[in-house]
């Protein structure tokens, strides 16, 4: 009788943020096209950026912007191996292309930003319902370094396909203006959700609701993650929301870094009361004008930090206060540049998504 398989060991395991890092997968900027228009993508930009995405959706990212960010991500793609860390990365695909579903058709954006489609939860990846019609089959980019993992052990699941029919958003919609109550484009209609409007710190998660992540998409994972998980709230004052990790980052056990603009400190989750609250310096600002000009991403980018571990993080090397203070925090900064990577919609956290942390599940707050 043949002896019992070898049981697997899945290649991903990753709790919280701070872990020891052993691999990651990083973006790819190949193919990118600038994103097809849509209600959904307008509202997270100024009213001068909407008008310029409109007139331009659809057609390739100019040469200059894909250049001076492929040079920065080749750089820290090569900083990241120097730590001794193994990166993966997703197939090149023409975004240009044109698909569609029985309701709609658009074309593609890029595979830039891994941390919005899929989430890591210990040894399972979650592929999210994103709603922007053009990042609809943006997964099928990494669906070579999925399968790999899977058969190697690891969990793979996909959250329910979302039809993005016009019944998701608000007809008629317009963000907050200032003093208003923030305003979201999203409706119940049906469960959606970008990875990156969560964090995790081991069984606590944190969400922020935004123009991408509804009620319905959060009750999906809570349901799906079970009583083994709790999942918090965030409330942001951001008039555009739109993924948790400028708002607030958990950086290692008893820190967490917050946006001074976006986030009353009062009103955080109890759970986090017990935790030293880090407040985000001033962001420098950015003066080169065709970057201001493209960029998809406000000032608080700043805090898009990569936790190599506990005390080594990346941080973009532009925004001096941001290293000042992290050092100033007890952490190790790790100045990089990727601050021409903006205008595809993130910086180092954005960029990445950590599959392997050293470390276990555990919880970081007291538990009812």
């Amino acid at each position: 009788m043949a002896d019992a398989a070898e049981p697997l060991v899945s290649p991903v395991a990753s709790h919280n943020e701070w872990d020891p890092l052993e691999e990651i997968i990083v973006g790819r900027l190949d193919g990118a096209t600038i994103p097809s228009g849509h209600p959904v993508v307008a509202c997270n930009l100024p009213p001068w950026g909407a008008r310029l995405q409109g007139l331009t959706a659809g057609v390739r990212y100019p040469r200059v912007l894909i250049e001076r960010a492929q040079h920065e991500l080749d750089q820290f793609i090569a900083l990241l191996r120097s730590l001794g860390v193994t990166v993966r990365r997703p197939d090149a695909v023409d975004h240009k292309r044109r698909f569609g579903t029985p309701d709609w058709s658009s074309r593609g954006f890029c595979n830039s930003c891994p941390r919005d489609s899929m989430l890591v939860i210990g040894d399972e990846i979650i592929e999210t319902p994103m709603a922007w019609p053009c990042r609809y089959f943006e997964t099928h980019s990494y669906r070579t370094i999925l399968k790999d993992y899977f058969r190697r052990g690891a969990r793979w699941t996909a959250a329910p396909k979302p039809q993005l029919t016009d019944a998701l958003y608000e007809a008629d919609f317009r963000a907050a203006g200032p003093g208003e109550p923030v305003r979201r484009i999203l409706t119940e209609f049906e469960p959606v959700f970008d990875a990156a409007d969560f964090v995790r710190a081991g069984r606590d998660l944190f969400v922020m609701r935004s123009n991408v992540t509804n009620r319905m998409g959060i009750d999906w994972l809570r349901r799906h993650l079970g009583s083994g998980y709790r999942i918090h709230e965030i409330e942001s004052s951001c008039r555009r929301p739109m993924h948790i990790d400028t708002t607030l980052l958990p950086l290692a056990p008893g820190k967490v870094l917050v946006n001074p603009e976006y986030i009353d400190v009062d009103r955080l989750p109890d759970v986090l009361r017990s935790w030293d609250v880090l407040v985000a310096p001033e962001p420098s600002p950015v003066k080169e004008p065709l970057l201001k000009l493209t960029s998809m991403c406000g000032k608080w980018l700043s805090m898009n930090v990569l936790m190599i571990d506990e005390k080594r993080v990346v941080a973009e090397r532009h925004h001096t206060a941001m290293l000042r203070a992290l050092e100033g925090w007890g952490f190790e900064p790790v100045p990089c540049d990727l601050l021409h990577y903006a205008p595809f919609g993130g910086s180092f956290h954005c960029a990445t998504l950590d599959v392997r942390r050293r470390g276990t599940l555990e919880s970081y707050f007291p538990r009812p």
